[in-house]
């Protein structure tokens, strides 16, 4: 029952009980004395009755003393003249009122209706699985799904192969466990999917529950939790016992952590709705009673915060990791999503995956959509210019043309983005410098970009420095032109500052601090017992030398190149965006 039925249902209840209260409660009409219709004729005739009113074939009239009185006349009064003459006493019968089953029903029919609707609400409670609750309020939200009319398959799942690799042989154990067990094997009770957020964690859900041909049931984790204690143990013991119905089965749960969080450590502070749920949860999944077709399914982007007890083998046996796709993953990706759109033959889509480092699969989505999106707007298909395009709104936000800037400001701009382009372009092992533009795209008025040319999975101490000084040269560039800094380096000094801290305290790449991982205080704004007041004097030096080192140096390369850095400049005014290519030229230009 959606809302509207549910709103319609109360102002209907409502409705009724203010008819039935006033049925009830509504005033007695007064007492009305009935004369028979000789007695009204004499009382005529001696002037008692002055006048009176006539309503069809009904005459009544109050005396002075404020009584009521009526009488029957007949419809036809000569009729009876003759009897009234000789002294008879007439009394006249009227007809049954037709519509007394009409206001009998009437004055009923709300209580009925009152009856019929509660009814209605027993009987939906107490239906489906319910187990006679009121409500149903501790019936499992669970969706069942269609596993013939879910169009998801695992061919649709690119770029994350070892993932799938691992929910194939679930579908393999459900369509044919004999396989299995022939050789003593166990199925899994529970499949733990986990990683950033956009990964395709709920993809391969879907997927399964597409290939499996079984029943599959789909909860998201914050379906468990109310506020009422106990209701959702409730729903949690209901949706088990529903997948017992139609085993073998499975469970997918999204986003467990809403309900799978760390219990707390004493009775006070802890979410007690919350911890019945998660206990009742681990008692389904691997208590006395022994669960082993109903297999559980569960997706989180926050492994870290999950209670020990939910990971530990026998409940969820296997933990798959969904991670970013690498630079293959990524063209399979995009060649799945682009079998959707209309795409011209030019593409190369290696290019594409390799300019997209650290996307995501919904962010590759996304972009293949709004490339789309562009062509549908001018007409035609999809080119390499299109996705260049939609990948730079994606990475850094619209352009915002309609801003307006002063010459000052755009001259600061393309200077300040020069100067983070020129260190990157100088000092070698930085990734490569693919484009500078001017035009303001989400909060930021100028951007530099660089792409990586291979996947990076680990940084070596030169590679962070390198960033240090990169993230400087914008700073260092207005300095040496205008003699002033702006706001407009503060993102950098953040950026910065937070860099040179890890360096520091978490990857030990400090020669006189050493290997040590300094962590901060538990609580915001208290010293950490752990470390001294002289120890964190001597943290605090060692970054600062760090960024005063990397500051020098990204100094050197803009002093040293000065005219280079004009030159771009001036090139960067003018076009508002350049490419690698563009400072190449400029930069051969500059040593012909």
């Amino acid at each position: 029952m959606n809302l509207f039925y549910k709103n319609l249902t109360i102002w209907l209840i409502i409705a009724l009980t203010a008819i039935l209260v006033l049925n009830i409660f509504k005033g007695q009409p007064e007492t009305v004395t009935v004369l028979t219709y000789s007695d009204f004729v004499h009382k005529v005739k001696d002037g008692i009755v002055a006048n009176f009113s006539l309503n069809k074939n009904i005459a009544t009239w109050q005396d002075s003393n404020g009584a009521h009185f009526r009488s029957v006349i007949p419809e036809n009064p000569a009729s009876v003249q003759n009897f009234l003459d000789a002294g008879a006493k007439i009394e006249i019968i009227p007809n049954r009122e037709p519509n007394w089953f009409l206001r009998s029903l009437l004055s009923w029919m709300p209580i009925l209706l009152l009856a019929g609707i509660w009814f209605f609400f027993i009987r939906k409670g107490s239906g489906q699985g319910g187990g006679g609750k009121a409500m149903a309020f501790g019936k499992s939200k669970a969706q069942l799904v269609d596993a013939q009319e879910s169009k998801v398959r695992f061919k649709d799942v690119a770029g994350i192969d070892e993932a799938k690799e691992e929910l194939v042989e679930i579908v393999e154990f459900l369509k044919d466990p004999t396989k299995f067990t022939d050789a003593g094997a166990r199925i899994p009770t529970g499949v733990l999917l986990h990683g950033e957020p956009g990964t395709g964690k709920t993809l391969l859900a879907k997927a399964i529950a597409g290939e499996a041909g079984v029943t599959f049931f789909s909860i998201s984790g914050s379906n468990f939790v109310e506020m009422y204690v106990g209701i959702g143990a409730s729903r949690v013991r209901d949706l088990f016992e529903e997948g017992k119905k139609k085993a073998p089965c499975i469970i997918f749960i999204d986003e467990i952590d809403a309900v799978g969080r760390h219990r707390s450590s004493g009775a006070a502070g802890g979410n007690d709705e919350r911890e019945q749920t998660l206990n009742q949860l681990l008692v389904e999944m691997d208590g006395f009673e022994v669960n082993d077709k109903v297999i559980i399914v569960a997706a989180t982007n926050r492994l870290d915060i999950l209670d020990q007890a939910l990971l530990r083998p026998g409940r969820f046996d296997r933990q798959v990791l969904v991670p970013l796709p690498d630079v293959l993953g990524r063209e399979q990706i995009l060649k799945v999503h682009a079998e959707k759109v209309k795409t011209s033959s030019d593409i190369d889509w290696n290019t594409i995956a390799k300019a997209t480092p650290g996307f995501s699969g919904a962010e590759l989505s996304n972009m293949i959509n709004e490339a789309a999106l562009m062509v549908a707007r001018r007409g035609g298909s999809v080119t390499m210019s299109d996705l260049d395009a939609a990948k730079d709104k994606v990475m850094m936000g619209a352009e915002r043309r309609s801003l307006i800037i002063t010459e000052d400001e755009k001259k600061i701009t393309a200077y300040h983005e020069v100067g983070h382009a020129l260190v990157a372009w100088m000092l070698p092992g930085s990734d490569p410098v693919h484009k500078v533009t001017i035009v303001p795209r989400g909060k930021a008025l100028g951007l530099t970009m660089q792409l990586p040319e291979t996947e990076k999975h680990s940084h070596s101490y030169s590679y962070l420095f390198n960033n240090l000084c990169i993230l400087l040269g914008g700073r260092i560039a207005e300095e040496l032109i205008f003699n002033e800094i702006t706001t407009g380096s503060g993102n950098d000094i953040e950026r910065v500052s937070d860099l040179a801290r890890k360096m520091v305290c978490e990857w030990g790449m400090s020669k006189n601090i050493g290997p040590i991982v300094i962590k901060a205080a538990d609580q915001p704004g208290t010293s950490n017992p752990l470390v001294s007041d002289e120890f964190i004097q001597k943290i605090n030096s060692e970054i600062s030398n760090l960024i005063n080192t990397a500051h020098d140096t990204a100094r050197k390369i803009l002093t040293d190149n000065k005219d280079t850095m004009e030159a771009i400049t001036l090139e960067l005014l003018e076009k508002e965006t350049i490419s690698n290519k563009d400072i190449q030229a400029v930069i051969d230009q500059q040593k012909s």
